[in-house]
């Protein structure tokens, strides 16, 4: 096969429709942009996920003089009841460690933790969080057994289950990731669809060309190569694109959201550059096959 004779007929081709070929580049690099970020969001969750559920502790608030709670009767936990749940909690064989922490601790912690927002912390005052005991499950699908355990005991006020609370937070971004997923799949069908119309259109302006080959007796790969090369290089320059929107959704999107609800563990830049290297594979795949497809259905060669 003559390589100038198939370059040739793919710069002729891309500049004939160069209108198509702009928009099929566009929706590209938006579809595999989308593609994407729906992954780099996925990475980020299941490394939060692993970090954050083998650091998961479960909270028993002790009775105040404030909790809502009927059977504490507006009053504090005396320390024997502390000393008797302690006791039991630490007999419990799901428990790996009790921790006791104390009203005063308990506000330091809040203050320390919500230092960037002084107006929440102005509203609270040391008291209003009551004293609780901190458990460190061995695992911690297994809070069920513990609540069980104490909840009803005198002294204790609630049982709260952080692991709960990040699953609701990570539901969120799951929500967000397939968000992005079912847009980037809405853009990856028009794609399709452009290839089609793309390498139909270009099919057509140059079916006279295409007759003499055939009857030169042209093989069916000499011929339908120009046209797959140009879904393919569209397809490789909108994953170029889309490369860079997914480093500024990187930095302006999952670096923003990890600074914002502390993520321990950052996305790397090393899982961006797979990231990338899949969608551009992917957007080059999508339009060689979109293109080869409709070949086979329009051409008849």
């Amino acid at each position: 096969m003559r390589v100038q004779f198939v370059v040739q007929e793919i710069w002729i081709g891309l500049r004939r429709n160069l209108t198509m070929t702009v928009s099929l580049v566009i929706t590209v690099a938006i579809a595999m942009a989308l593609f994407g970020t729906g992954l780099l969001i996925r990475q980020q969750v299941n490394s939060s996920k692993t970090y954050w559920y083998d650091k998961v502790e479960v909270s028993i608030f002790l009775c105040a003089k404030t909790s809502s709670n009927p059977s504490c009767q507006k009053a504090d936990a005396t320390q024997q009841q502390k000393d008797q749940l302690k006791a039991e909690l630490e007999r419990l064989p799901q428990v790996a460690n009790v921790e006791y922490e104390s009203k005063q601790q308990a506000y330091a912690r809040f203050k320390d933790r919500f230092a960037s927002t002084p107006g929440f912390v102005e509203s609270a005052k040391e008291g209003d969080i009551p004293d609780s005991y901190r458990i460190r499950l061995k695992n911690p699908e297994q809070y069920k057994a513990v609540s069980q355990a104490v909840l009803g005991r005198p002294g204790v006020d609630q049982v709260i289950n952080e692991q709960e609370i990040l699953k609701k937070f990570f539901n969120i971004l799951n929500g967000l990731q397939w968000a992005a997923l079912f847009i980037a799949l809405v853009q990856v069908i028009a794609s399709v669809l452009l290839v089609g119309n793309t390498v139909r259109l270009s099919a057509f302006n140059r079916r006279r060309e295409t007759g003499i080959m055939r009857l030169v007796g042209a093989s069916n790969t000499y011929i339908q190569m120009p046209f797959i090369l140009e879904g393919a290089i569209a397809g490789l320059i909108g994953g170029m694109f889309s490369s860079v929107l997914l480093v500024f959704s990187k930095l302006m999107l999952i670096d923003r959201l990890a600074g914002n609800v502390d993520f321990a563990s950052k996305l790397g830049w090393g899982t961006v550059v797979w990231v990338i290297i899949v969608s551009i594979c992917f957007g080059v795949l999508l339009c060689a096959v979109a293109s080869f497809l409709t070949l086979r259905r329009y051409l008849r060669i």
